[in-house]
């Protein structure tokens, strides 16, 4: 019996995907569930999944296709998976050494980004050993594996190369030219539409950390072993940025036409960097959520961006939005709205500087934060009260239990 396999249903609003590419070839078995091809969107990675064992009959359409819904991408002939493929001659190499592959304990698993590595350099995941959670390929393991292979190449017997002196005409002139991958297109695309929709205007302050990490020191250790999370900055920010949207509730507000939506729940999203781009996840109902909560929630958030793994349903919808350049080095910046969100709170690097503290001059651990507003619906007045507020939060973190 054979099984045409289909593009699944697209997430709301995403017309089309991108083929990115295919794990199976014609002839090979495959496992009920095994996934099959990745299909790439605006924001997402799919994973087209084989709905019974078998073998690929066909395969109907090539990496880098654009599809849609329903399209047919292989047919499938049903039946007990098939053993091994016709080997394929193999390449005759010189002086190359291989290592073994490593006896195979299941699936090895790969992100979208490390399998179009190993693909390029014709590699086999089960040669390279994880170093990732639950035996994870990384990236950096692919290069370390590449590193230690060419370094093998040499035989101990081979004569010592000769040194044969040539006239440098300089360096290399070169170009690569490499389409936008889809998401980075939307990226491009949100943001000229940001800057060309929005009055963007960005206010800054500074924030003394001194109390949120005493109290982190004191109780990270404690706050780990009955949560099981780690008690990070980040949920200190968010707290501090619900409270201070109740308190200038415009800011939490969002433009739609001639309207001002205010929205009377707070979905926060947190800007997240991964291998395909930046993601922004949204945590939904942090003012009603705990500390470890928060933790929690964001682990898993940012796990699934980076593992390609996130649905779609978790990138929309947000109220407001954090973004973190301080993890990168950044001591200051001015963040893009994330739009239709009217404001954006943008994190830096914590670095100890030269304050005046009832008249002595003290080392203290500070931070430039910067919020960027839609002066549309949101005066200036506003922004600056509501960063303040932020401020006097953290520089006072006992706030964030009374909610003062």
């Amino acid at each position: 019996m054979t099984i045409e396999i289909k593009v699944p249903p697209l997430p709301e609003s995403v017309s089309d995907a991108t083929l990115v590419a295919w794990h199976k070839t014609v002839g090979e078995g495959v496992a009920r569930d095994e996934n099959l091809v990745d299909l790439e969107t605006d924001k997402v990675v799919l994973e087209v999944p084989a709905p019974a064992s078998g073998t690929i009959a066909s395969i109907v359409v090539e990496d880098g296709a654009t599809v849609v819904a329903g399209d047919v991408l292989a047919i499938l002939e049903e039946g007990e998976v098939a053993q091994a493929a016709p080997n394929k001659p193999e390449k005759k190499t010189e002086n190359k050494k291989t290592p073994a592959p490593r006896e195979k304990k299941g699936p090895v698993k790969t992100s979208p980004a490390v399998r179009h590595l190993l693909e390029e350099h014709d590699l086999d995941a089960t040669m390279v050993t994880g170093s990732g959670k639950d035996g994870r390929i990384t990236k950096a393991d692919v290069m370390s594996f590449l590193k230690k292979d060419d370094s093998s190449n040499v035989n101990p017997g081979d004569p010592a190369p000769v040194h044969v002196e040539s006239i440098s005409t300089g360096p290399e002139r070169s170009e690569k030219r490499v389409p936008m991958t889809r998401l980075r297109a939307r990226i491009a695309e949100r943001l000229v539409d940001a800057q060309q929709t929005a009055a963007m205007l960005t206010t800054f302050n500074e924030v003394d950390l001194t109390e949120v990490m005493a109290m982190r020191s004191r109780y990270k250790e404690t706050f780990e072993k009955k949560h099981g999370v780690r008690l990070g900055f980040m949920s200190f920010f968010a707290k501090a940025a619900v409270e201070a949207l109740k308190k200038f509730p415009v800011v939490n507000a969002s433009v739609e036409g001639a309207d001002i939506v205010y929205h009377n729940y707070f979905d926060i999203g947190i800007a997240v960097s991964s291998d395909r781009g930046l993601m922004v996840p949204v945590i939904r109902d942090v003012d009603q959520m705990s500390f470890a909560d928060f933790e929690s929630a964001l682990t898993d958030m940012a796990g699934r961006a980076q593992a390609g793994t996130i649905s779609m349903e978790d990138l929309t919808g947000g109220t407001f939005t954090i973004t973190n350049g301080g993890i990168f080095g950044s001591m200051m910046s001015t963040p893009i709205l994330n739009q239709p969100q009217s404001a954006i709170l943008g994190m830096h690097s914590i670095q100890q500087r030269p304050m005046v503290v009832d008249g002595e001059i003290l080392a203290r651990p500070m931070m430039y934060l910067a919020v960027t507003y839609d002066h549309r619906i949101i005066d200036g007045k506003e922004a600056v009260q509501f960063l303040v507020s932020i401020k006097e939060q953290l520089e006072d973190p006992g706030r964030l239990l009374l909610q003062v």
